[in-house]
């Protein structure tokens, strides 16, 4: 049984299945093209590159094809790389589909929409309660499955609920310590802070941005659908305006992409919750790829640092 890509060390052979994340076409210093991706099944992900690539060969191999792939785990710039030896389509007869191939939430979808459903049901604020309803009926279907990112944090299927949940249970705790915290509009800027991913992202299982995700983006689309849910709902108040305010801000910094920075108590939660689960995720990932006494590999978000994994265990 093949262990999974991510679990290849550097200098082992891989001939399995894998799932094209990302491919982009490049020219090396020698003037010839190369495919330069990002393969993928359920335990990872892994860079490749497959030198001396035909306008065949870019017309196969695009984002969101299986195929089948052997070559030598490598190593470019502290990150593990695949170099390809040879490359070909999937068919029919090896039976295996994209689904065999896409990491998911480790927590079943069902789960992830009883809590926010919990959540919901429980504010008090009937007009953040109508608003967070509306939204979470309207994109449900897309909210259980889409990933959070397109790389990074919980970047899997069902990986934007996921986010959520744990974003709404960390707050749930932070309630308890701080009890003047306005509950209602803390969780309803966890559950819809990333909404707009829905239209800024293609689909679940391979996606990449769309144009209005690369003109726009998830923060603007978001702030305007919130105005017009208020609108068809005919609902009016400060409330709204916060609203807007807590997804305008919860990058933080205009350098992170937010238009404003947090300027309502629960808009700077809400961004600092966001940076908890989501740098906790890509954590958790790299440490659960390497025995104890190792370093991670560098991980791009957190300023390309290494982690290194104790080797003694909690008592």
């Amino acid at each position: 049984m093949n262990k999974g890509i991510s679990n290849f060390q550097i200098g082992e052979t891989f001939d399995h299945f894998l799932l094209i994340k990302k491919s982009i076409k490049g020219v090396a210093s020698n003037g010839k093209p190369f495919l330069s991706m990002l393969l993928t099944d359920k335990s990872g992900e892994i860079d490749a590159k497959l030198w001396e690539a035909t306008p065949e060969d870019e017309a196969l191999f695009t984002q969101g094809e299986l195929v089948k792939v052997a070559g030598e785990v490598g190593q470019f710039r502290n990150r593990p790389q695949l170099k390809i030896q040879s490359i070909r389509p999937v068919q029919t007869t090896d039976g295996v589909e994209v689904s065999d191939f896409v990491e998911k939430a480790p927590v079943n979808k069902e789960v992830l929409m009883e809590k926010v459903t919990e959540v919901i049901f429980e504010m008090k604020n009937p007009n953040i309660q109508r608003v967070t309803r509306h939204f979470v009926k309207k994109y449900q279907d897309d909210l259980l499955t889409y990933p959070a990112a397109v790389r990074n944090h919980h970047d899997y299927v069902s990986g934007l609920a996921h986010h959520i949940v744990s974003m709404l249970n960390i707050a749930q705790q932070l309630k308890q310590l701080y009890p003047e915290i306005n509950a209602d509009l803390l969780y309803a800027g966890i559950i819809l802070h990333d909404l707009g991913k829905i239209k800024e992202l293609s689909n679940a299982t391979s996606p990449a941005y769309t144009l209005e995700g690369k003109l726009i983006g998830h923060i603007p689309m978001m702030v305007e659908e919130i105005k017009s849910a208020a609108d068809e709902l005919q609902i009016e108040g400060e409330e709204i305006t916060i609203l807007q305010h807590m997804i305008l801000s919860h990058h933080g910094k205009a350098e992170w992409g937010s238009p404003k920075p947090p300027l309502v108590r629960e808009a700077e939660l809400l961004h600092q919750i966001d940076m908890i689960d989501a740098q906790m995720n890509m954590l958790n990932r790299a440490l659960n790829k390497v025995k104890p006494g190792d370093f991670t590999e560098r991980i791009y978000a957190l300023d390309q640092r290494a982690f290194y994994k104790p080797v003694f265990e909690e008592s």
